[in-house]
């Protein structure tokens, strides 16, 4: 039997076609922008679904649209900060479908704002949305694939500012570095573990999602009205900033191929805006050369 027809290959750099058909896909960050897009396009490859998100209105939308198109879905409304909620929503995939097959840590939030401006329940909030979802996810979920003893997937959304550093969002940067990080330190884990588990983290640059709406989904725990923070000049500077850079970057339509591209040829690093590869590359340059971070580079980009 072809080896591709059983699902995911290791350790393949060159484009081959792989069999989604019936495998299941746990998608965090599910109801919106990049979530959406990616559960549709494994609704069109055949795959199996666990959707979940904060926002169960936004996520039924999701789930129509997949079940529209014959996928078997199901859709569990969970506030990833909380691991207790993940673990429960891990629960009903396995009880519905028996199995995980890809791991898609998608959910995602942004908060602009300085060092000195920025409460710290919204640090919190970012790390716990951004960071530790993903913890939570994977410390489950690379058990089950490894019982499972078939192929598996792992891909951890994080961001461009994963890999740059620009000035006004220090929470943001800190929260991708650390999932950037992680996902790579994951990786030597399972190939030293022998597990036949994928890792892939993507690091897309602007794109026109829904994270500029992050301050609809903010859950009661991270929430204080009657700090005047959130009446201040710095936040509504930050949130029209996070709405302009969003609404203005790339169509959202190219991102689903881009990932089941990354998956089919594992890839490890998902990089969606060739434009910020000098920047990447300025800013190894620096490290490399004990360099530091310079304002002025930032002219004209951010």
């Amino acid at each position: 039997m072809n080896d591709c027809v059983c699902g995911f290959t290791p350790h393949r750099r060159q484009a081959i076609t792989k069999d989604f058909k019936d495998k299941v896909m746990f998608i965090t960050g599910a109801a919106h922008g990049f979530g959406r897009v990616i559960a549709e396009e494994g609704a069109k490859r055949g795959m199996k679904l666990a959707l979940v998100d904060i926002d169960k209105p936004a996520l039924n939308e999701t789930y129509q649209i997949v079940v529209a198109t014959g996928a078997d879905a199901v859709m569990i409304p969970t506030d990833v900060t909380k691991e207790d909620e993940v673990n429960a929503a891990i629960d009903q995939t396995l009880q519905t479908f028996k199995q995980i097959d890809l791991l898609i840590n998608d959910a995602g939030i942004a908060l602009p704002g300085r060092m000195w401006e920025l409460p710290t329940r919204d640090w919190e909030w970012i790390m716990h949305v951004n960071v530790m979802s993903q913890v939570y996810a994977m410390k489950r979920i690379i058990p089950i694939m490894m019982a499972q003893k078939t192929h598996g997937a792992i891909l951890n959304v994080a961001s461009i500012a994963g890999l740059v550093d620009t000035p006004g969002m220090p929470a943001y940067h800190a929260s991708k570095f650390a999932s950037v990080g992680m996902s790579e330190a994951t990786a030597y884990d399972l190939q030293r573990a022998g597990a036949d588990i994928e890792m892939h983290v993507m690091c897309p640059g602007f794109v026109q999602t829904d994270l500029y709406h992050t301050e609809e989904h903010r859950p009661k725990q991270y929430s204080d009205p009657s700090d005047p923070y959130y009446q201040s000049e710095a936040f509504l500077k930050g949130q029209q900033f996070a709405k302009y850079v969003i609404t203005n970057g790339m169509p959202l339509d190219t991102i689903a191929a881009t990932v089941f591209k990354a998956l089919e040829e594992d890839q490890f690093y998902i990089l969606t805006h060739p434009q910020f590869n000098p920047l990447i590359l300025d800013r190894v340059n620096r490290i490399v050369k004990n360099g530091a971070p310079d304002v002025h580079m930032m002219d004209g980009i951010m």
